[in-house]
């Protein structure tokens, strides 16, 4: 394609494509990258750079891009039959998406809702503890706890439980449904407070909540194993076990979501159990599901709370939620295949042999001076700047310029990364090896030391925190 014509596919996605996030004060002005193809773990932008995909698309792509067994699977199945209603009918890969899932997931999470993404799976837990509790004659047993710096979704009710706030600053939300609990960053915590008392300050905000709200008005508990957008934040060990037992003993249910986390970002098909060892009572997950082929995502309902409110137990009621591309036939498919590729091609095994060098690498960012933190699990990781004093004027302006640095150099390196304000997330496709990794945070760190070098030569340099 000659230069001139992509200028005008690039006015064409300025004039019309309204991307997520949109900021209205650039709108019409942009100048995204352009993934116009893209190889195992590398994108290839409008002009031709190969570029690490260092976030995986949007934490999604585990089995990496351009897979010929994934493309030939949807095409089949596209031939075969695109589409059928859920309302009245079934299909073969929905009901053995379905089976394959109840298989894999802890527990007895052997019912699978399925819906079109994240957001609408966790839209669709929420509805249907609401839905739990009428049956059970319950109706005030409706509000969520959730907590701080969660990321749910960007449907009405997966926003109204999500806890970052800036998201919140232009748009409505149903507050009145939602508690928040205070951040769970274990790198925050007072000095001198040891890990063990953090905990306990954690499971603590938890139970005063309960007390506060009345646990008859609580109807769940939604947490994500490790709150990916809002920085990659993993809650001391133990978190899970504490709060799950918690929920248990005043009647409330745990929402353990899953999007990020599931289909081996951890290592394993999901972390609720198997890293965390704790048995929600709802699984919400996507991305992963399909590797981003197509869109899909899932709801898990235990067996136990599925019993109590089915059968003779029913009451006549409905569950009345879906969607026109609930179990969609070609969806799952592909999410068959991809699950079949991490079996075959032995990806949770991989994951979790190469965790230890992807988290050395990850944290031997730390001798950095313009780096505060550092914070990962499995394959997943942040790179958090200095923090800046919350009192200074400028501090959300150094926070966006710094991310905003390190993001430039580094794509002009060949590495993607995701800048959210001051910090650089990491979820690489999970076929990512040894080598791939030392390339990507290679990279990483001259991009660091690039914008640290920036930084020292301009005014806002002297508004940072001194590292200590």
């Amino acid at each position: 394609m000659s230069l001139e014509n992509f200028e005008k596919i690039r006015s064409f996605d300025n004039d019309n494509f309204v991307h997520p996030w949109e900021s209205m004060k650039e709108v019409g002005t942009n100048s995204r990258t352009f993934a116009e193809k893209a190889d195992g773990i590398y994108l290839y932008d409008e002009n031709g750079q190969k570029l690490i995909d260092g976030p995986g698309g949007m934490w999604c792509v585990q089995i990496g891009y351009g897979r010929k067994e994934m493309a030939e699977a949807i095409a089949e199945q596209v031939y075969k039959m695109p589409y059928y209603s859920p309302w009245n009918m079934s299909a073969s890969p929905s009901a053995l998406l379905a089976r394959n899932l109840a298989e894999r997931a802890p527990s007895d999470l052997k019912h699978v809702f399925f819906t079109t993404c994240g957001s609408t799976a966790v839209d669709s837990a929420i509805r249907f503890v609401h839905f739990y509790n009428n049956v059970r004659d319950k109706p005030q047993k409706k509000l969520i706890i959730s907590r701080e710096k969660s990321y749910h979704g960007s449907t009405y009710l997966s926003a109204t439980v999500s806890g970052k706030t800036r998201d919140k600053d232009w748009m409505d939300t149903a507050s009145e449904m939602v508690h928040f609990l205070p951040d769970v960053n274990p790198s925050i915590r007072s000095k001198g407070l040891s890990i063990e008392n953090y905990l306990e300050e954690k499971v603590k905000d938890l139970e005063k909540a309960i007390l506060q709200i009345g646990a008859d008005k609580v109807g769940a508990f939604i947490a994500e194993p490790v709150l990916a957008s809002g920085g990659v934040i993993v809650p001391p060990k133990g978190y899970h076990q504490k709060c799950l037992e918690v929920c248990h003993r005043n009647d409330i249910l745990y929402i353990s979501d899953e999007v990020v986390t599931g289909f081996g970002r951890l290592g394993h098909w999901f972390a609720s159990k198997e890293v965390f060892d704790i048995e929600p009572d709802l699984i919400t997950c996507a991305k992963g599901l399909t590797s981003g082929y197509v869109p899909m995502g899932a709801c898990l309902i235990s067996d136990r709370i599925f019993s109590e409110i089915s059968g003779d137990d029913s009451k006549n009621s409905s569950f009345s939620n879906g969607y026109t591309y609930s179990g969609h036939p070609v969806a799952a498919a592909a999410a068959l295949k991809n699950l079949e590729i991490i079996e075959k091609e032995g990806l949770l095994e991989h994951v979790r042999q190469v965790t230890p060098h992807f988290q050395d690498r990850l944290h031997g960012l730390r001798k950095l001076p313009l780096v505060g933190d550092t914070r990962g699990a499995g394959l997943i990781g942040c790179v958090e700047g200095q923090i800046v004093d919350s009192d200074n004027p400028k501090a959300l302006e150094i926070d966006i310029k710094i991310g905003a640095r390190i993001d430039r150099h580094c794509q002009a390196l060949g590495l993607i990364v995701r800048p959210l304000l001051n910090m650089c997330v990491f979820s690489p496709p999970l076929i990512i090896n040894s080598k791939q990794i030392d390339e990507m945070f290679n990279i990483l760190e001259l991009g660091i030391l690039k914008a640290t070098e920036d930084l020292q030569r301009e005014r806002f340099w002297k508004d940072m925190n001194e590292k200590t």
